[in-house]
């Protein structure tokens, strides 16, 4: 049971892939195919790492703790997704030049941010299969807190980038600070820190 519906969740995570794919066999990436290309992966990456972060509350809510069984692999489609961005920037903007790299960086500052954000995904990515799970313990835990960084870098990054309509930027904005104030309300400071009011 669980076999097939990982099965049906890993085609569907790559339904953003083929969709962009079909749009380059047609020619329909529209007058700009290479800004098409980066934006495309770029919001694909950001959409994977929310549904990653969604998977705790939904948990919660829905009362089906099964469903941390497809963390880990929204969690890796993220950084799919994310590397092709960077994969896209550094060849169609950047063309692999160190030199214009550094006038691009003076120009937009944002990419620095994108970049810092991509290397968080790094260490999750290369610790999240079970061996790294039962070999770091407490400290694999520790370790993937950076995705709350990588989520803070990535929304920096998107206002950062957004010069005229902010609503797409606001309306990632708003579900990227909700996933983090369910986890701060839920933290255990703030759980003491709230019964320790309700005592005094």
């Amino acid at each position: 049971m669980m076999a097939w519906r990982k099965g049906l969740l890993f085609l569907a995570c790559l339904l953003p892939l083929a969709s962009l794919a079909l749009q380059l066999i047609t020619g329909d990436l529209g007058p700009d195919p290479a800004k098409r290309l980066i934006l495309f992966t770029g919001g694909w990456s950001l959409n994977f790492l929310l549904l990653t972060l969604m998977i705790s509350p939904l948990r919660v809510w829905l009362r089906r703790p099964s469903l941390i069984r497809y963390r880990r692999m929204l969690g890796l489609f993220c950084f799919f997704y994310a590397t092709l961005h960077a994969l896209c920037v550094g060849t169609y903007l950047l063309g692999w030049e160190w030199s214009i790299f550094r006038e691009e960086l003076q120009e937009r500052p944002y990419m620095l941010v994108g970049f810092f954000a991509w290397l968080t995904l790094l260490p999750l990515a290369a610790t999240s299969n079970r061996f790294s799970v039962r070999h770091l313990g407490r400290r694999w835990l520790i370790l993937h807190r950076l995705v709350y960084g990588t989520l803070v870098l990535a929304l920096v990054h998107l206002f950062w980038l957004v010069r005229s309509d902010l609503a797409e930027a606001v309306l990632y904005g708003l579900a990227g600070s909700a996933l983090l104030l369910w986890r701060l309300l839920r933290s255990r400071f703030f759980v003491r820190f709230g019964c320790n009011l309700a005592n005094k």
